[in-house]
């Protein structure tokens, strides 16, 4: 996978390597009395595929949604591309590709009506819009299903077609929150596969996701428990002396109970 990884974590997030296309830095995100992310660091190289691992109510869809602009942080500062979040969120809209868990497509419209809704909304016309279209379509598989309505699609084509959606802007960077949940284990194949090529034009994904084989296909894991950080590491990092990565992060949380460490990682 394309760029090389700092070594080592940075406990400084202005030291010079922990300076990467976004950075976490002290985020928390606060709903009364709740603390969703607590004070949460660290830095990710352009180009990467971040994988967001941890238990249930662990934070990590709070910790996206902040990412993706959908929610500000109570306090701390996220910047994506040098812009931050808060300050410059108009600008930023455009560099984000966001699918949450529940993706917003019509029923009611065939493939081709709910990409050409979102390729209305960002204002993608003439030549330009069919070779999107041939596009994300093409590599998603979907284009003999164009004329098929959305709400007649199997689970996975479903979430190919959001995916198609969320991309037509061509983004920069890709949050997803587990896309691929309950979702065949082929087309789950399949749309890692669409991440990939993603990748490989320069793309930054973050992905959080339950499925730990999709956990191998990342550059680094970043793993929640109880609203921080327990690591952030490359899988076979992780996987040094266990069975399997499942097996790794059961040991990480249960040893993190009680001493959860809350240093800034550099990817």
């Amino acid at each position: 996978m394309p760029g090389s990884a700092d070594t080592g974590p940075g406990n400084n997030p202005g030291a010079g390597p922990a300076e990467g296309y976004l950075r976490v830095e002290n985020a928390t995100r606060r709903y009364g009395d709740l603390t969703a992310v607590d004070s949460l660091s660290f830095s990710l190289r352009r180009g990467r595929i971040l994988g967001i691992l941890g238990s249930d109510g662990a934070g990590k869809t709070t910790l996206l949604r902040m990412i993706a602009l959908m929610i500000p942080p109570s306090s701390g500062n996220i910047t994506i591309k040098g812009l931050d979040v808060l300050r410059d969120r108009t600008r930023l809209k455009s560099l984000i590709g966001y699918m949450p868990q529940r993706f917003g497509l019509y029923p009611d419209l065939t493939v081709g009506e709910n990409l050409d809704f979102f390729m209305d909304i960002y204002g993608i016309r003439g030549a330009e819009r069919e070779k999107r279209r041939e596009r994300y379509l093409g590599f998603s598989n979907l284009l003999p299903f164009v004329h098929r309505e959305a709400g007649k699609l199997s689970g996975g084509m479903k979430q190919k077609l959001g995916l198609a959606c969320v991309l037509v802007h061509q983004p920069e960077a890709l949050i997803l929150d587990e896309p691929t949940n309950g979702v065949d284990p082929i087309s789950r194949s399949e749309f890692w596969d669409i991440l990939a090529a993603m990748q490989d034009e320069g793309m930054t994904i973050l992905v959080s996701t339950a499925y730990m084989d999709e956990g191998e296909r990342c550059d680094r894991l970043l793993v929640m428990h109880k609203a921080r950080a327990l690591t952030l590491s490359a899988p076979a990092e992780m996987l040094a002396g266990f069975a399997d990565l499942e097996e790794a992060l059961v040991h990480l949380i249960h040893q993190a109970d009680g001493e959860i460490s809350g240093d800034t990682f550099v990817v």
